[in-house]
């Protein structure tokens, strides 16, 4: 995985963008629904990364005893840097895990952020709850 294909698949979601509050070398991925004023909701971060090619990484938020699960299995994910290291993940990016597994634990995040957001923000995002009934 390279930093234009962590982009791709970070940018590939509902609501997302790419925002760099904290100066250029540091990628945040954010998601945000609009309201139907035009005016827009908070957005909430689902992604951090460095993308300097020679440290790349990510932070992903997880579930608790999921992150657990993949820190003991893979050395390459660990507690995220400066993040609240229960709930997210920080991951090094040096081609030793699978592409299809960070596309899946990017994926985990933004879903996880955006289960958060309410339902109508979810609506307007386009995002259906895991065993929520059909409209």
């Amino acid at each position: 995985m390279d930093p234009e294909a962590l982009r791709k698949i970070c940018l590939s979601f509902p609501g997302s963008y790419e925002d760099y509050p904290f100066g250029p070398e540091t990628a945040v991925f954010k998601v945000r629904a609009h309201t139907a004023a035009g005016a827009g909701q908070q957005a909430k971060l689902f992604a951090l990364s460095s993308m300097d090619p020679q440290d790349f990484y990510v932070n992903l938020k997880c579930e608790p005893s999921l992150a657990v699960q993949l820190r003991a299995a893979n050395p390459e994910i660990t507690g995220a840097w400066h993040m609240n290291k229960t709930h997210w993940n920080g991951v090094r990016l040096d081609g030793a895990l699978p592409d299809s597994m960070v596309r899946d634990m990017v994926e985990d995040s933004y879903d996880l952020v955006v289960a958060g957001l309410s339902r109508k923000q979810q609506a307007q995002l386009g995002w259906a709850r895991l065993g929520a009934p059909d409209a």
